[in-house]
């Protein structure tokens, strides 16, 4: 067993080896300014005849072109022309790109739902409004007009990069032409948030993505070899007198429906009972001085329209993680994000209302949230001092921008029930120390109550990472240590964050880009992880070595990865001591979008494995484990699109005995018949096929999804839908009262229909 001196020596080793690789950084690249003039009205395709500039309108906005590559060949220019057009007046930002094409005949363009774009050709704008390179709008469009919108964010929090819950009113088009394709899009001034003055400064980049070539081109350049996306952003000059006001939102809601279902604790046994349901609520959203929004939410309906991928949640050791996409916490949601995730919103299930308050003045920004939770005092029994307790909830986040890209700040987060609370106090700071270098740490300490009394605990957590961005080299090292008695019931915490762990990451990549070759480039990477509790004990290690190729349209990668595992008696029942487990495993992946029609991602992975589910009374063990896993997304025509997801994890002992099989197999069809109306269909099967060296029973779920849908803009909508759902059971009289039982046929277990209507108020 390691000693803490040299565990400590060899953390320092691993900071040390990523400070040295600071050899590679790279001077700053000049920066690019645009300046913009005020237009005399709203430009459209007419004004750019021939993809030219053919009237007054058009020659007096203000142009950019020479696009430069980031993708695949850093630093070149853009292998297809591209330019883009800007101006504003009072109340929106337009501007036209003009996206010029060698072999028109091969744009990729559908007709698809709002933000399912992938796959398409794209353009992109996006925009810093408060120059502070921290956090941006996204905003993208496809030659046919179809949009896109999302939050970007600096850093590596786990809400860093774009975070499409965002939901923006704008206006998009696009035309598909003989030289190319033009789209335009009108972004109102009301639905940005920037600083009250009279010149704006902010910042700004224009992008294009070619599919078929596997090309991602910017202006300004945005390099591969400069760490940051918004420090290669342009300066953007000119705006004068604007102002979204104190404008507001009203979104009311009306939703209904019908539900049959199965339940497992009706008196008497298990029986179906029938319900119906109305509901009205509310969302409002009232902007004050430019950058202050106020979202209010009563009686809140948080149900989601869109469902959750798939993943495989069997025999894992630790919770999956499903993204948030209820509108009411998208504003401002990168706030509330640092890299220990303690404000995961999805832990609010149910609330009867609430409030947010989030703004920025100069270099403060801050966010709040209040609210209550009904769902924690939901279907408990009647002598349960919990039945009908609502939590309560309030979250505080304060922060402070300091020189380029730095930035440091607060969150405090509250959660209490009955008689007990949850309190988190979380101090953070990112430093940008050059080109291709960056740090981020944070201090996090906790107080807890168990919720019917009891002894108050304590806890922390220390969190440190250097990053290093660049074209060949590239570096992640990560230290987290976390007490035995942290805890946040409002967060998030992964394997690196849990309870009771410390340890230590590390990824280092070198990427190459041969010239004269099909093949755009190759690069390596290892990646090794140690954890141990607190007291020293070795829980976890994982070392393996990857490669990967990339060409035009194809990816393909190749990876082993060792690992070693300590289970004490506290993590598995009827352990008596700790006990290590080792084992292995290789993968082999492919990723493939020539045609137009088709794009396919497509994995395997085989070696042994770790059952965590073995019969009752049984220890885990070592077994060989497979896993087959594909996307497919098939574009028939141009209305149609059908993502198909097929998931295949097979466990059996190394003597051939079954463990268990998994298999998810998803179709999503969406037939889009306008860019407002759509008919969505999703078929979803789940089984469970338990062998005898597993305590996990057979299982079987098949679920199908319609959903008509017309959609205005994010905020105006109308759903109606229908869902039903089979499983493996059967009900049976046992001695006079009614018992569930496996079943080898399915059988209906739940079936609704619903309507949700809302539509946007805006001032």
């Amino acid at each position: 067993m390691p000693t803490p001196k040299l565990r400590a020596t060899a953390r320092l080793a691993f900071l040390l080896s990523a400070l040295l690789l600071s050899a590679f950084s790279t001077a700053a690249h000049a920066q690019t300014g645009l300046t913009l003039e005020r237009i005399a009205g709203e430009p459209s395709f007419a004004d750019f005849a021939n993809m030219a500039p053919s009237t007054e309108l058009a020659r007096s906005m203000s142009r950019v072109a020479d696009f430069t590559q980031r993708l695949p060949d850093d630093g070149d220019p853009a292998s297809q022309r591209t330019e883009v057009y800007l101006g504003y007046d009072q109340q929106t930002l337009h501007a036209i790109f003009l996206a010029f094409d060698e072999s028109p005949n091969q744009i990729r363009a559908n007709l698809s739902s709002r933000e399912n774009i992938d796959g398409d050709d794209i353009v992109e704008m996006v925009i810093d409004t408060f120059n502070d390179q921290r956090a941006a709008f996204g905003f993208r469009s496809t030659p046919l007009g179809m949009q896109w919108d999302a939050r970007w964010t600096e850093g590596a929090s786990n809400r860093a990069g774009f975070d499409t819950t965002l939901e923006t009113v704008w206006e998009s088009d696009g035309q598909v032409t003989d030289r190319g394709y033009m789209v335009k899009m009108a972004i109102p001034l009301r639905s940005l948030r920037f600083l009250d003055r009279p010149e704006q400064l902010w910042r700004i980049q224009f992008g294009r993505i070619i599919p078929r070539l596997s090309e991602e081109s910017y202006w300004p350049p945005y390099l591969i070899d400069i760490e940051g996306r918004l420090n290669q952003t342009a300066e953007l000059r000119g705006i004068r007198n604007v102002s979204p006001g104190n404008n507001s939102q009203i979104v009311p809601f009306v939703f209904a429906r019908e539900v049959d279902s199965l339940r497992t604790r009706a008196p008497g046994g298990p029986a179906f009972q029938q319900s119906s349901e109305q509901d009205v609520g509310v969302d409002a959203k009232f902007v004050f001085n430019d950058s202050m929004v106020l979202d209010v939410t009563l009686n809140p309906d948080f149900s989601q329209v869109e469902s959750d991928q798939p993943q495989v949640t069997l025999n894992e050791r630790f919770e999956v993680q499903f993204p948030e996409r209820r509108p009411f916490f998208v504003e401002n949601a990168d706030f509330f994000a640092t890299d220990s995730n303690l404000v995961f919103t999805r832990r609010i299930v149910d609330p009867d209302g609430g409030v947010r308050f989030t703004g920025k003045a100069g270099d403060y920004g801050f966010g709040t949230i209040l609210m209550n939770d009904i769902a924690p005092g939901l279907n408990r029994s009647e002598g349960d001092p919990l039945n009908g307790e609502k939590a309560t909830i309030a979250i505080l986040r304060g922060f402070k921008d300091i020189s380029t890209q730095d930035r440091v700040g607060f969150l405090l987060t509250d959660r209490e029930l009955g008689d007990g609370y949850n309190r988190v106090a979380s101090v953070d700071g990112r430093f940008r120390i050059n080109n291709n270098w960056l740090t981020q740490m944070q201090a996090v300490a906790t107080e807890s109550e168990p919720v019917n009394g009891g002894e108050t605990t304590t806890g922390y957590q220390r969190n440190i990472q250097f990053n290093r961005v660049g074209r060949t080299v590239q570096n992640h090292t990560h230290y987290i240590a976390t007490s035995k008695d942290f805890r946040t019931e409002l967060g998030f915490q992964n394997r690196f964050f849990k309870a009771d762990v410390d340890g230590i990451h590390q990824r280092v990549a070198l990427n190459f880009f041969p010239d004269g070759t099909s093949l755009n480039s190759w690069g390596t990477t290892l990646f090794g992880v140690y954890l141990e509790d607190t007291e020293g004990t070795k829980l976890f290690s994982q070392l393996g070595p990857s490669i990967e190729f990339n060409y035009d349209t194809t990816s393909f990668g190749v990876n082993y990865t060792e690992y070693d595992e300590v289970l004490r008696p506290q993590d598995f029942s009827g352990l008596a001591s700790n006990r290590a487990y080792n084992y292995e495993d290789w993968q082999v992946s492919l990723e493939n979008n020539t045609l137009n029609s088709l794009e396919f991602e497509a994995s395997y992975r085989s070696g042994t494995s770790l059952n965590l589910v073995p019969p009752r009374g049984s220890l885990p063990n070592i077994v060989d484990s497979a896993r087959v896993s594909v996307d497919a997304l098939w574009r028939p025509i141009d209305r149609l699109r059908v993502l198909n997801t097929y998931l295949n994890t097979a466990l059996e002992t190394p003597a051939g005995t079954k463990v268990f099989t998994n298999r998810i197999a998803r179709s999503n069809w969406n037939y889009q018949f306008t860019k407002e109306w759509s008919l969505r269909f999703i078929a979803q099967y789940d089984e469970t096929d338990a062998g005898p060296a597993t305590r996990l029973v057979d299982d079987e779920n098949l679920n199908f999804d319609l959903l008509l849908r017309y959609v205005i803009n994010p905020w105006s909508a109308l759903f109606i839908g229908y869902n039903t759902n089979q499983s493996n059971f059967d009900i049976v009289d046992m001695e006079g009262e009614r018992e569930l039982v496996i079943a080898n046929d399915l059988r209906k277990d739940g079936e609704q229909v619903f309507v949700k209507f809302s539509y946007l108020f805006q001032r």
